[in-house]
C-alpha cells in the first residue's frame, strides 16, 4: 500500500521544535478553513499506533470513502524529520529528544497519534488518545457534515 499515492493526502509537514514551526503551522491552519471536511492527522513514524493505524490500512480506506475530505498528515516528534519514508515503507525510528513540541494549532498535544477533524475553519472533533477506530472517524465525519441546533427541544425544568 503507498499512502502518499493518493491525491487528498495534501500536506506532510516535519515539526520539530517545542511549538511548531509557524509556517508549517500557518499552512495547516489556512488548509482547515476550506468549506469542506479536513482530516488533520499528527503522527510519528517510531510510533507503534501510527504504524498500526497505517499497515491496517485504514486511511486509504478513509481516503476512498470520503473523496470530498481533505486528509492532512503532520509528522511531529521525530527530530524535524518528515515521515515520509514511513508512509511509504513501515520502518520504526528511536522516539528521541525533548524537543517535543507541545502543541499545534493552538491546541495542546500530549500524546500522538493525534486527530483533528475541521469543517470551514472551526474545530469539530479533537481526538487526542492515539489510535484512531476507523468506523468512529467515519462517525464523527458523518456527525461533522450534519447540520444539527437544539431549536425547538423543550427546555429542562428549573
Amino acid at each position: 500500500m503507498r499512502i502518499l499515492g493518493f491525491s487528498i493526502l495534501t500536506a506532510l509537514i516535519a515539526t520539530s521544535s517545542i511549538r511548531a514551526e509557524p509556517a508549517a503551522e500557518q499552512q495547516v491552519l489556512d488548509a482547515v478553513k476550506a468549506p469542506d471536511l479536513t482530516v488533520v492527522h499528527l503522527w510519528a513514524p517510531w510510533c507503534s499506533n501510527c504504524q498500526a493505524e497505517l499497515k491496517s490500512g485504514g486511511w486509504l480506506k478513509m481516503a476512498k470513502e470520503n473523496p470530498k475530505t481533505r486528509f492532512i498528515f503532520v509528522s511531529v516528534w521525530n527530530n524535524g524529520n518528515d515521515g515520509r519514508p514511513m508512509l511509504e515503507k513501515f520502518d520504526p525510528g528511536p522516539r528521541t529528544g525533548d524537543a517535543k513540541i507541545k502543541q499545534f494549532a493552538g491546541l495542546p498535544l500530549s500524546w500522538i497519534p493525534t486527530t483533528l477533524i475541521y469543517k470551514g475553519g472551526d474545530l469539530r472533533y479533537a481526538l487526542n488518545y492515539g489510535e484512531i477506530r476507523f468506523p468512529v472517524l467515519q462517525q464523527f465525519l458523518a456527525d461533522s457534515e450534519s447540520e444539527w441546533s437544539h431549536k425547538g427541544e423543550p427546555k429542562l425544568e428549573e
